[in-house]
This record gives structure tokens, C-alpha cells and sequence, in this order.
């Protein structure tokens, strides 16, 4: 889902690898998923594991963020990324309901993956860096991709946190900021949840990454 250069290994100056954060994100996710599984939300260790698994998202956000300044062809990778989304669509259904989406009505496109919602934060980047666009129009289509990303996992907060790390790119304290506005304020807000604050742990974790 990263473009080119994260997937072979890319280094952008000193501290934590791309590679390393990846790596943290997918066994985040892991942990995340079988929490889900097998462990009472409400229970101390399915808090803690849920904790560790709200790193997963942010780091994807900020891959994205990174993939679009770094990828040779941003169509291209807009395009690899809507493959995978109707790829994962399906088996992230099978997780949630047990059953696969197709039925004799058709395809079951409600709840669908966050790589959809990664997918529309990358097109909300390109309509903001776009010279074709006037701010008016910018605004009111980003507006609509963040409806558009409901049926997604993450929903609008996933584009926005895309937004906030592409546009402050460079100014780490601003992204940061953009991080808690658009994604740890209002899904702790909204859901109540203690192991939301989990995802602060990802900003010491970009703070110090090679790929800034």
C-alpha cells in the first residue's frame, strides 16, 4: 500500500527505520485483531492489547502522508491501493460477520476496510495540492471524501489525519497537532473507550523515524 521506495527499504536520514515501523504497525494490528477475536473489551488485558493496537492506523495515515511525496506516480499508487481495498474488502468482512459478502442481492459494500479509507485520504491530498482547484471547490470535495469514508474503518478521522500529516509535512509539532484533532480527541469522545489514548504512543514513535 506504501509507494515504491518504502517497500524496498528507503532510508530518509537518522533514527527508526520505515521497515521498523511497518513492522510495529502490523504486529500492533495483529494484537489488535485477536483481541477483538478472543478478549473482553472491557477486561484489563483486552484494554492494553487495544491500546497497543490503536498504533496500527496513525502509522498507516503517515505512510500514506509520506507515499504521496515519495511516489513516482501518484496514480499509479492511488491505483494500487484501490486493488488492495477491494481485495481486503472481503476478507474484512469475513472478520467482522463471519460470512463472506456475496449474496443473491449482490456484493455487501457496508462496512468495508481501512484500506478504502487510506485510499480516499491519498485522493483528499491530491485534490489539496492540486493547481486546477479553487479553495471553495477543494474544500467542498473533501468534504464529500470524508462522507464518502463512513462506511470505512476509521472514517473521516483516517482522511483528515492523512491530511494533517501531508499537509504539515516538514513541521513535525503541527502534525502532531493535526494527529490529536483529527484522530485521538474525537474517537475518544465519540466512543468513550480508555484504550483510545493508546494512540499517542505513536507520536515519540514518528518523532523519531528516518523517513521525517
Amino acid at each position: 500500500m506504501f509507494s515504491t521506495d518504502f517497500l524496498i527499504g528507503r532510508q530518509y536520514g537518522r533514527g527508526m527505520s520505515a521497515h521498523t515501523l511497518k513492522t510495529i504497525a502490523i504486529v500492533a494490528m495483529v494484537v489488535d485483531h485477536v483481541a477483538w477475536a478472543f478478549v473482553p473489551t472491557n477486561s484489563a488485558l483486552g484494554q492494553v492489547m487495544h491500546a497497543i493496537g490503536r498504533l496500527t492506523a496513525p502509522i498507516m495515515c503517515y505512510f500514506i502522508a509520506e507515499g504521496y511525496h515519495h511516489t513516482r506516480n501518484v496514480v499509479k499508487y492511488a491505483l494500487r491501493l484501490a486493488v488492495f481495498a477491494v481485495i481486503s474488502h472481503f476478507a474484512y468482512y469475513f472478520f467482522e460477520f463471519g460470512r463472506w459478502p456475496v449474496s443473491a442481492e449482490g456484493i455487501n459494500m457496508y462496512p468495508t476496510s481501512v484500506i478504502y479509507t487510506l485510499l480516499l485520504g491519498l485522493i483528499t491530498l491530491i485534490v489539496w495540492n492540486s493547481d486546477r482547484l479553487g479553495t471553495t471547490l477543494k474544500g467542498i470535495i473533501i468534504f464529500i471524501l470524508c462522507m464518502a469514508a463512513i462506511p470505512g474503518d476509521g472514517a473521516s478521522f483516517v482522511v483528515l489525519c492523512i491530511l494533517g500529516f501531508g499537509v504539515f509535512r516538514g513541521d513535525f509539532k503541527k502534525q502532531a497537532v493535526a494527529f490529536l484533532v483529527s484522530m485521538v480527541v474525537p474517537s475518544f469522545v465519540l466512543s468513550r473507550q480508555i484504550f483510545r489514548v493508546g494512540s499517542l504512543l505513536v507520536i515519540p514513535l514518528l518523532r523519531c523515524s528516518r523517513t521525517r
